[in-house]
């Protein structure tokens, strides 16, 4: 019976070089499009208090830019966002630290609000708030 050298080198061939990956075909959308499709996949009665929160954001503060956040609707100002809503057990409407919450005083604010219905008293409410978040 004859010995292996254990010392001799293994010779190995050098890997095969791999396809590059292919990129998937999604489609690339606009942060306004992407937020409305986000809101368009929800189901009711969130969708359509989606879209009635979208509409109240837009009107009042124009400034800021819609985008998805995390998978969520969201609203920015220079690229931080500021509000964003999300639709789980409930409709949730949140603000971020980059919002100005704190401009009219005191020393505790909500950041963020559950939202079982939307009434006219809640629209305006809405508004005010992200009207004062991002003055």
């Amino acid at each position: 019976m004859t010995k292996r050298n254990s010392s001799a080198k293994k010779i190995t061939k050098p890997a095969a070089k791999k396809p590059p990956a292919r990129r998937s075909p999604r489609v690339e959308l606009d942060g306004e499009s992407a937020v409305l499709a986000k809101i368009a996949a929800m189901p009711e009665p969130y969708r359509s208090m989606g879209e009635r929160v979208h509409a109240i954001i837009k009107a009042s503060a124009p400034a800021l830019t819609p985008k998805v956040w995390y998978g969520m609707p969201a609203y920015a100002r220079d690229g931080k966002c500021i509000c964003f809503f999300r639709a789980d057990k409930y409709m949730t409407l949140g603000f971020t630290q980059d919002a100005n919450l704190f401009a009219d005083g005191g020393p505790m604010q909500p950041s963020s609000f559950a939202l079982s219905d939307l009434t006219a008293d809640e629209e305006a409410r809405i508004a005010e708030i992200v009207k004062k978040s991002v003055s």
